[in-house]
């Protein structure tokens, strides 16, 4: 915690994934490790294209706009931000600035801590451009891919109303999770299709400081750990009377080190001489379109959140995992419409599910064990056929062998125990050869009650019932 006021803003750059084509070109809007192949001579720059605008890419920014809060422009337009650099084969970037108005502005939203206190994110304003060039720096040379040139890329630029890294990132994955949630983008930082730039500044009082700003750092967790270490970093230069030498500059963040690094000063704007862009004219944005666009926003995270909670009575813990990425609140809902309890549902995927996915890197979505498998396990244990300690053991067999949980019974013998007589028949042969131990329980050690319980588990493989294992254990040890 700085004993300095922070003030963090956010530049969040998200490709729109989930259009057929570019924002501007006929090119295929996809991702591929092949380069160089969903390329038109429009993103090329070659002499005699013209941009067509994609009207899918407009209703997309507008339903985020509307998300927002912002207010929206009564009619779109574009500009040209001119500057050089080989990523950008025209010279200039179609973008838009804040005359005319971009597609959203002045909006603000509501976001969740996991302690369940909310804050608010004002947004300065959100606008529709083309993205550049990827471009691969070697050691002796640069390789350069235009599959991403001219993707759709949504820019969200939040006002400087952030004051610590969590809840910069808090905000960050929510922004996400509408991405996915509305059908707008992945959002997958591993395809390059969300990166941040952050900027950060520290004062004694509630002014704000001076800006340094960290370009392009491309994980939520990069992002935490970018301003944490330039909080700390401004805040010793300030300590040692210093502050002054805390330069407006550019920083990029080293993922080797966790540390950011000076890229060039920033104590001038840069002139990208900005004009309206010709060669599209302007997009009347009409009441009917909108009013049409906020009747097809999809269920929001925070709304599924509620749904589960009041619903299904989940706990807001386990209503906040569910919500976080879309693929796990999809699991989880095609779960509840297999039949399977709710909260029995929530306990298998914030526990073993989530923690197998995690560790091999998967996603949700891709794993063999489908809801319909699950619910083969939840019946099993549901019905008595199986224990709980013989589902988890079912669970990792069925995800390692990526074979029917059915077959695994049946072929590993997997059946409990709930005939009282053959149990009991067990529990005495037990008791018979504990005699020592019973004693001891008899004399207040009552933790021999779970030794016992563990000795017929032990017995029978696993298999026992153990709620009928207890209750005739309580009966046979009241009778010595």
């Amino acid at each position: 915690m700085s004993k300095y006021n922070v003030a963090i803003g956010l530049e969040m750059h998200c490709e729109i994934s989930e259009t057929n084509s570019k924002v501007f070109s006929r090119a295929q809007n996809a991702y591929t490790d092949e380069t160089n192949v969903f390329v038109a001579p429009l993103d090329m720059a070659f002499p005699g294209t013209l941009p067509v605008l994609n009207k899918e890419c407009v209703r997309l920014s507008l339903m985020m706009s509307e998300i927002l809060n912002c207010r929206i422009p009564e009619y779109l337009a574009f500009e040209r931000k001119n500057y050089y650099y080989p990523d950008l084969p025209k010279g200039y970037q179609i973008t838009q600035n804040t005359k005319p108005i971009p597609i959203g502005m002045d909006g603000y939203i509501d976001i969740e801590r996991e302690d369940g206190s909310t804050f608010r994110v004002g947004i300065d304003n959100i606008h529709l451009e083309e993205d550049s060039a990827s471009m691969t720096h070697l050691y002796d040379t640069s390789e350069i891919n235009y599959n991403r040139s001219g993707v759709p890329l949504l820019e969200l630029v939040t006002t400087p109303c952030l004051h610590s890294a969590d809840d910069a990132v808090t905000f960050l994955e929510y922004m996400r999770a509408i991405y996915q949630y509305c059908k707008i983008s992945e959002a997958d930082s591993k395809k390059g299709q969300v990166r941040c730039d952050v900027n950060v500044s520290i004062s004694e009082n509630d002014t704000l400081g001076t800006k340094v700003e960290m370009k392009n750092v491309n994980s939520f967790s990069g992002v935490r750990e970018a301003i944490n270490y330039e909080i700390s970093r401004q805040s010793e230069l300030k300590d040692a009377g210093r502050y002054a030498e805390v330069e407006q500059e550019t920083r990029r963040f080293d993922e080797e080190t966790g540390t950011t690094k000076r890229m060039r000063s920033k104590v001038d704007a840069i002139d990208y001489k900005y004009f309206v862009e010709p060669n599209i004219p302007k997009y009347r944005i009409t009441e009917d379109l909108l009013a049409e666009i906020r009747k097809s926003i999809p269920e929001l995270p925070y709304e599924r959140k509620s749904k589960y909670m009041e619903k299904y009575g989940l706990s807001a813990n386990d209503a906040r995992i569910l919500i976080k990425d879309i693929h796990t609140a999809d699991y989880f809902e095609e779960c509840l419409n297999l039949g399977i309890d709710a909260k029995v549902a929530a306990n298998w995927i914030n526990g073993n599910i989530l923690g197998y996915v995690y560790k091999n890197e998967q996603d949700i979505a891709d794993i063999y064990l489908t809801p319909s498998r699950l619910k083969v396990i939840t019946e099993a244990v549901k019905s008595g056929k199986i224990s709980s300690k013989q589902a988890k053991e079912l669970f990792a067999l069925t995800l390692e062998r990526q074979e029917e949980p059915e077959n695994i019974m049946k072929n590993e013998g997997m059946n409990q125990i709930s005939d009282a007589s053959s149990l009991q028949a067990i529990i005495v042969g037990i008791l018979d050869e504990n005699t020592s131990q019973i004693e001891q329980y008899k004399n207040g050690k009552t933790n021999m009650f779970d030794y016992f319980v563990g000795q017929v588990m032990k017995s029978t493989r696993g298999q026992a019932n153990p709620v009928i294992v207890k209750e005739i254990l309580t009966s046979e040890l009241n009778k010595r």
